[in-house]
């Protein structure tokens, strides 16, 4: 592929990207499960594959953080990938993985791998602290000095 060619082509990829971001913080699930050429998600491990899937996730997602908002730090490209780190913010008012609402914000960094076949997206894998998360809800204990053995 020549030079401008493979810059085009990741110039359709990061449109993909950032109008999937963009309809993520609208919460539009519509328009989320729309970038795809098929829907499928990874979080942490855990896949959720085709429309019924992405869109029960991401539903539970929002609920769960109804004001939840991801903000773009930085977009890299590889051959098949667009990678995107970002700053997840929220506060959890809902249900969230068997989590009754603790009403505490959360401020947490992530990374998002989008896959691509061609210009189409295929996957988007999401990785993110989810220690970090979940000392920020209340529910899992941080460091502390009692934690640690002096001796």
């Amino acid at each position: 592929m020549t030079d401008q060619a493979t810059q085009s082509l990741r110039d359709v990829r990061e449109a993909v990207v950032l109008e999937h971001i963009a309809a993520e913080n609208r919460h539009d699930v519509d328009a989320v499960i729309a970038t795809f050429h098929q829907p499928s998600y990874e979080v942490n491990g855990e896949r959720y594959d085709g429309e019924a899937a992405v869109r029960t996730m991401l539903g539970s997602l929002l609920s769960a953080f109804p004001d939840l908002h991801l903000e773009r730090l930085a977009v890299r490209h590889t051959d098949d990938a667009v990678i995107g780190e970002g700053r997840l913010t929220g506060t959890h008012r809902g249900t969230f993985v068997g989590v009754a609402p603790t009403g505490r914000a959360v401020d947490y960094r992530i990374v998002g791998i989008f896959e691509f076949d061609g210009d189409r997206l295929v996957a988007e894998r999401v990785s993110f602290d989810s220690a970090t998360l979940f000392r920020q809800l209340g529910v899992f204990p941080g460091p502390t000095e009692a934690n640690y053995d002096a001796g």
